[in-house]
């Protein structure tokens, strides 16, 4: 196995679901962060027992955080936003792989779910054909 080299990518692909027609946009970050999942448990002990029993009782919700990231193709984020800001549900399908320096792809995650809950945009360059994005946050229920 070659050692980890600097010059790893996170390939991002984000796919809206409104009630209407399918956003989607595709964009490279160098930092994803808030991958996984958390569970809460009930304990019951029954009489005459020594030992407990675990129940699962919901899964707490987690934050996927994209940052310092490009938009490779069409950004439908800003029509997604103006949707949210009109009152419809859009949940997201965001799938997640990451390559190595040569391009190789490595592991791949995918989120169910998401809701978008913070953009932030960068400081615009005319020199720069394609759309920056310093962070992005979507809060999901930890399953993928």
């Amino acid at each position: 196995m070659e050692p980890f080299v600097s010059g790893s990518y996170f390939d991002v692909t984000i796919i809206g679901i409104p009630t209407g027609p399918v956003l989607g946009t595709t964009g490279r970050f160098t930092r994803v962060s808030g991958l996984g999942a958390s569970f809460e448990y009930e304990y019951y002990n029954e009489g005459g027992s020594n030992y407990h029993r675990a129940f699962f009782k919901e899964v707490q919700r987690q934050t996927l955080v994209l940052e310092q990231g490009t938009v490779t193709n069409f950004d439908a984020i800003s029509l997604a936003m103006n949707l949210i800001n009109l009152g419809t549900e859009v949940t997201f399908e965001i799938i997640v792989v990451l390559y190595d320096y040569k391009g190789n792809p490595m592991r791949e995650w995918t989120i169910v779910g998401a809701h978008l809950t913070k953009y932030e945009g960068p400081a615009l360059d005319a020199n720069q054909s394609e759309l920056a994005v310093s962070r992005m946050e979507f809060v999901y229920n930890g399953a993928f």
